[in-house]
């Protein structure tokens, strides 16, 4: 799944990332409320996980801003203000669920799951480009009839670049969108990533064409 978190606590934040890419899941952070607006407006997320108290625009605006745009996304909202009446303001706004802080990873993942399943506008059960696909919900890639085995980063790498396909990306801007709080990311760990993707996706199929191809001089991009 492609998920957006948008909380303004960097440590929660880098957390959260960590453990939702540990997961399999793609994983956008937005640090204040206008990014994550912004975020959330502009790209197709399947789960949106959304702070109440946020700089620059709160939580409740952001949320009641993407119902108004009729941008019908899943959405956790995450807050202190964990009285009966904070929850029910939030889930008339247009939340779909309600977590306090402090939570557990684990509580949090099954709620992230649970909204994931409900039928909505932008989730797709499966991504495909010519003959790949990718099942966000089993996780499952193929090439044609052939299922492919992918490491948990190859697998983020390869959603990133099939949601985003056609667009170029430079090395630094894959480093920073799928590797992003990680401190022990190398400045080639995104082009040694597109190496072990070639092999699985495009040189194990000689006869069929590539998908990963490199614009030179610019980046990478998945057509």
């Amino acid at each position: 799944m492609k998920i957006l978190v948008v909380e303004d606590d960097e440590h929660i934040a880098k957390n959260l990332k960590k453990g939702l890419e540990l997961k399999s899941h793609v994983v956008d952070v937005a640090l204040d409320g206008e990014d994550g607006y912004d975020f959330a407006q502009s790209e197709d997320y399947d789960v949106i996980i959304l702070d109440r108290m946020l700089p620059g625009m709160d939580g409740m605006e952001i949320c009641k801003k993407l119902r108004e745009d009729e941008i019908k996304t899943p959405i956790l909202m995450l807050t202190a203000k964990t009285t009966v009446d904070d929850r029910v303001d939030g889930l008339n706004i247009g939340a779909d669920d309600y977590l306090g802080k402090p939570f557990a990873f684990e509580e949090l993942l099954a709620r992230v799951n649970a909204l994931a399943r409900r039928p909505n506008e932008t989730l797709q059960s499966v991504l495909k480009v010519d003959d790949l696909t990718l099942n966000p919900s089993t996780y499952e890639v193929k090439r044609g009839n052939t299922v492919l085995d992918l490491s948990k980063k190859e697998y983020s790498l390869l959603e990133f670049l099939i949601r985003n396909e056609g667009i170029v990306f430079t090395k630094e801007q894959l480093t920073e969108r799928v590797w992003e709080f990680e401190s022990d990311v190398l400045p080639n760990t995104a082009q040694v990533y597109i190496g072990y993707l070639r092999n699985k996706v495009d040189r194990a199929f000689p006869k069929k064409k590539e998908l990963i191809q490199t614009v030179r001089g610019f980046g990478y991009k998945l057509e």
